[in-house]
């Protein structure tokens, strides 16, 4: 009985165990993949292609602080995946409590899970959702695929198992995928209808493997230290749950993994050795928080090891041939993959964040080509956002943070600087890089960091925040490389003729980076931020004008190069403004915001002021100029045959010197600056005016001192009639200004000369005014508006100071001739004594002479006017020796028809039969001297009668008791009381002279 017990025990093993070789041998059957099949027999397994690109990209789910290499984790995930998905006695084992519900039934061998085709018509659900692309069917082939007639011998071969796929995939040889399946079939007999939770693979295979299983000693060795290292990192480097370090098991199997390093271990079943170390590693793997004996062996679920085993098992979804591209069987192996969830302690969150980690490393250790791989990690991320919002679990939040942290970091090194990075080529990389980057920042800083919890959500705008870092980061970097750039462009072209100046070519290379960014790059990154072109003209503007303000703060006059900068720095400013005004339309506030980042260049200013600075510098000079040659100028008749003074002909040469340098300047506001230059000249010919006029006299400085009121001496005229005339006891004063003014520079022909070179400039500033218009024409900046204000173009002080100093200087030629040139004529000899002896006719002939001199000197125009003022002097003079000529005058009622008729010859002289001044003008200036001339032919008692009515009328009640001395006015008028007793006061007659001794007690002499 007990042998056949036996004999059926052994049967049922036996059976149990071919059962489960059958499993495992119809748990990867695929169908074929197309029109290409995967063949049974794998192809040589290809090398890993070259990851350069991502070597400075260290995996951010965490480093492990045991010896083992990507090649030890990789052979340790793959023993995970097949123990994972291996039956037991028939049955496959039961899946984790987190598997995957949707995973398929395991019931028996011959389960569909472990006979389902794959065929490639069946398109992966998953690639649809992130529009992964597949491996290309051309000469580029999947793993293990090939034509039927590959092998040469005629006929199909079988497909690939997924299994096979899987490690071909991770790049295991069949050898050791052999192994493992014979150990893990052994474990399984073995333990039949435990979960694979509750085992320790590890372990298990260690004691089921001996050295004879390999190919030699040596191949054994480093399996079994490999083995034992994943053993110690997995229960005391990296465990499931923190372990106290004077933990007794955690030391012996520190001991067994630090000996066996030197001298391997014995493992079979019953050695002491293999017994120790089980109870270490399954004392450690069974623990619990609550202290109690786990159901579930915690070996390969501590973080990171769980993290970095499954990165390798997310790997092999990449086709071997084309890394960039998910194997047509991705959903099939993706199913597999899951079922390593309960020994990795992982979940569908977990597994989010791992998957977004490799499709991004993927993309940047294939060269970044692949926008495909790039679009499934920012689709991936998506699910990872979703995922942070809900889990608050801290290791979670800790991977999390560093894997968004070196994503972030990576698309942050070429975002800071995208110029660098990007072109029009590659462009739509930068947009999911971009839409990556900142979907990172925004789970960092929305759902990790405690500071955006703690401000009030509205005010930060993530996405936004951190294009607006990228725009101004980058394009401050590009700006430093152009301006670069530029220097050295300047530099090399510093000998050449018509060089540009290097903020010049700066600007004009930051007016092309801000059409390229508009064009290129704004499109893209507006969809974060809606005023990116805006934002970006605003930082060239703010960079451009930090190094423009330096240049403006050092110019200090106005050069070609300076003009050329301000000019190009205007421009830019136009543009950038227009972009900035284009990109703010649809804006809130119209781009305000934008604008008033903009602080103007005032380059126009700056050249308005440098402009100001070149004006007054060339109007100082010329204000110079006029006092140098003012002094030198001798107003000589003879200097030209115009006969007006040289320094006038410089003068306005100079201006018109001035005003052709002044359109030369290569500026953008002629029109603008016009008045300015206008106004210097204009007060600098004024200047002049004023100069040539100073210090020729005027009227009343040639005018004699009155002498004071005296009563004639009765019949004095007639003493010594006949007897030789003796000098007068009392000579006449004159002014004593009169022989200060009477130096060369001031004689009448140089007053002529002074006349005529005013009348000159007169006559030039029509000539002048006509020329600053076709200049202005002439000019690119003016336009038609500035033609429209005349008087922005005119000469307005110089003008009317020439039509004053001329009047002055015909007034004081006229003056200085009757009253200082022909003074012995007339003041002192006209009328001295006997009038009938000393009449006018000497005065007139040396005035014709004056008279005749003047009309050959002055200029045309003005000989009318002096002529008008010389017989405007002579009356005054007239009718200054008649009132006011001195006791050494006296008439009597019967000289009055001699001054009547001396007066009349005066007048013809300036009429000349009519062909002198009209008739009317000279009416009209001897009005006076004709209403005063009857009085000397009225009786004396009539006199001193108006005399006396005029006077009270005057004073009125002053008047009663005495009558007052009335003062002198200087206004001759028949009717003034001072007029009329200064007629009394000449008159030669007794009544007269006792009239006056008895109402003011005169003297007879002075």
């Amino acid at each position: 009985m007990y042998v056949v017990h036996t004999l059926d025990s052994l049967a049922s093993l036996l059976l149990s165990s071919l059962f489960s070789l059958l499993a495992m041998a119809h748990l990867f059957r695929d169908l074929s993949l197309g029109h290409s099949k995967r063949d049974a027999t794998p192809p040589p397994i290809m090398p890993p292609k070259s990851t350069a690109a991502a070597d400075d990209l260290p995996s951010p789910l965490g480093q492990l602080a045991a010896a083992l290499s990507d090649s030890d984790l990789t052979l340790t995930a793959y023993e995970i995946f097949v123990a994972a998905c291996r039956t037991s006695s028939g049955k496959p084992l039961s899946s984790a409590p987190n598997h995957s519900s949707n995973s398929p039934s395991q019931n028996s061998p011959n389960s569909p899970a472990l006979q389902r085709s794959i065929t490639s018509t069946a398109a992966s659900k998953v690639k649809k959702a992130f529009g992964l692309k597949s491996p290309g069917s051309g000469s580029r082939k999947s793993p293990g695929s090939g034509s039927a007639s590959g092998s040469g011998q005629g006929k199909p071969k079988r497909p690939l198992t997924v299994g096979e796929l899987m490690r071909n995939q991770m790049r295991v040889s069949e050898a050791m995928d052999s192994r493992v399946r014979r150990a893990l079939l052994r474990i399984s007999a073995g333990q039949v209808g435990r979960r694979i939770e509750s085992v320790v693979v590890p372990l298990e295979l260690l004691q089921q493997l001996k050295a004879s299983d390999f190919t030699d000693q040596q191949e054994y060795d480093e399996w079994q230290k490999r083995t034992l290292k994943v053993l110690e990192a997995g229960l005391i480097l990296h465990p499931h749950m923190p372990l106290d370090k004077s933990n007794s098991a955690a030391q012996r199997l520190r001991q067994i993994v630090h000996a066996a390093l030197d001298k391997p271990i014995q493992t079979g079943k019953n050695t002491e050795s293999m017994q120790v170390l089980r109870s270490a590693v399954m004392s450690l793997a069974n623990r619990s928080y609550d202290g109690s004996y786990a159901d579930s062996s915690h070996w390969a679920d501590g973080i990171p090891l769980n993290l970095r085993l499954y990165e390798m098992l997310l790997q092999s979804c990449f086709d071997a041939n084309d890394e960039s591209s998910i194997i047509e069987e991705f959903d099939e192996l993706m199913e597999q993959i899951k079922k390593t969830w309960g020994i990795l302690g992982l979940n569908q969150t977990l597994h989010n964040l791992c998957f977004t980690w490799v499709l991004f490393h993927r993309f940047v250790a294939t060269g970044q080509m692949d926008l495909d791989l790039l679009s499934t990690a920012d689709g991936q991320l998506a699910e990872v956002a979703k995922d942070a919002k809900t889990t608050k679990d801290a290791e979670y939040s800790k991977v999390l943070s560093s894997t968004l942290t070196s994503i972030l970091g990576w698309a942050e090194k070429r975002l800071l600087a995208y110029h660098e990075t990007f072109d029009r080529g590659n462009v739509e990389t930068m947009q999911g890089i971009v839409s990556l980057g900142v979907a990172a920042a925004k789970i960092l800083v929305e759902d990790i960091s405690n500071e955006y919890r703690r401000r009030r959500r509205n005010e930060v705008n993530v996405a936004r925040e951190r294009i607006e870092t990228y725009i101004r980061s980058s394009l401050r970097t590009a700006f430093a490389q152009i301006m670069e750039k530029a220097d050295s462009s300047r530099r090399a072209s510093k000998n050449q003729p018509n060089a540009l100046p290097g903020l010049a070519i700066l600007a004009k290379d930051v007016g092309s980076l801000a059409v390229n960014e508009k064009q290129v790059f704004s499109p893209i990154l507006k969809r974060w931020h809606p005023l990116a072109a805006g934002l970006a003209v605003a930082t060239l503007h703010a960079c451009y004008g930090n190094e423009l303000k330096q240049f403006i703060s050092g110019i200090t006059e106005l050069t070609p190069d300076a003009v050329q900068v301000l000019r190009a720095a205007d421009q830019l400013e136009k543009d950038l403004v227009q972009i900035a005004v284009e990109d703010s339309v649809e804006s809130d506030d119209g781009g305000k915001a934008i604008i008033r980042e903009m602080p103007p260049f005032e380059a126009e200013g700056a050249i308005a002021n440098l402009v100001k600075i070149w004006i007054k510098t060339r109007i100082d000079r010329l204000k110079e100029w006029v006092d140098r040659n003012l002094q030198q100028e001798v107003w000589s008749a003879q200097a030209n045959q115009e006969g007006y003074a040289p320094s006038a002909v410089e003068v306005l040469r100079i201006i018109n010197e001035t005003l052709d340098a002044f359109f030369q300047l290569p500026i953008p506001m002629h029109p603008a600056l016009l008045p300015e230059v206008m106004n210097g000249l204009d007060r600098c010919l004024q200047y002049y005016v004023i100069k040539a006029k100073s210090g020729c006299g005027s009227r009343n400085a040639f005018l004699p001192t009155m002498p004071a009121l005296t009563r004639c001496t009765i019949g004095s005229k007639f003493q010594g009639f006949g007897k030789k005339k003796e000098k007068s006891p009392n000579p006449q004063k004159r002014n004593p200004q009169v022989a200060t003014n009477g130096d060369s520079s001031s004689g009448i022909p140089q007053l002529c000369v002074r006349i005529n070179t005013l009348q000159w400039i007169l006559g030039e500033f029509d000539v002048l005014e006509k020329r600053i218009i076709t200049l202005l024409r002439n000019s690119e900046s003016a336009h038609a508006e500035d033609f429209s204000n005349g008087l922005a173009k005119k000469f307005e002080l110089s003008p009317a100071a020439c039509l004053e100093g001329i009047q002055q200087l015909c007034e004081a030629a006229a003056y200085r001739i009757v009253f200082h040139d022909l003074s012995n004529v007339l003041w002192d000899g006209l009328y001295v004594g006997d009038p009938a002896s000393s009449r006018i006719e000497p005065f007139l002939q040396e005035l014709e002479r004056k008279l005749m001199f003047i009309s050959d000197t002055v200029h045309e125009r003005i000989r009318t006017r002096i002529i008008t003022e010389i017989m405007r002097a002579s009356f005054d003079g007239f009718l200054l020796v008649l009132l006011a000529g001195g006791p050494s005058r006296a008439f009597t009622r019967k000289d009055s028809q001699i001054i009547e008729d001396d007066f009349k010859f005066l007048k013809e002289l300036f009429w000349a039969n009519g062909d002198g001044l009209p008739s009317e003008l000279i009416d009209k200036f001897s009005t006076t001297a004709r209403s005063i001339l009857p009085l000397f032919r009225t009786d004396t008692e009539s006199l001193i009668e108006q005399f006396r009515r005029v006077t009270m009328e005057t004073y009125k009640s002053s008047a009663r008791s005495k009558l007052p001395l009335p003062p002198t006015s200087g206004q001759w008028n028949p009717s003034e009381p001072n007029t009329l007793l200064r007629v009394l006061c000449y008159r030669n007659d007794e009544s007269a002279t006792k009239f006056l001794k008895k109402t003011y007690d005169l003297p007879k002499k002075l």
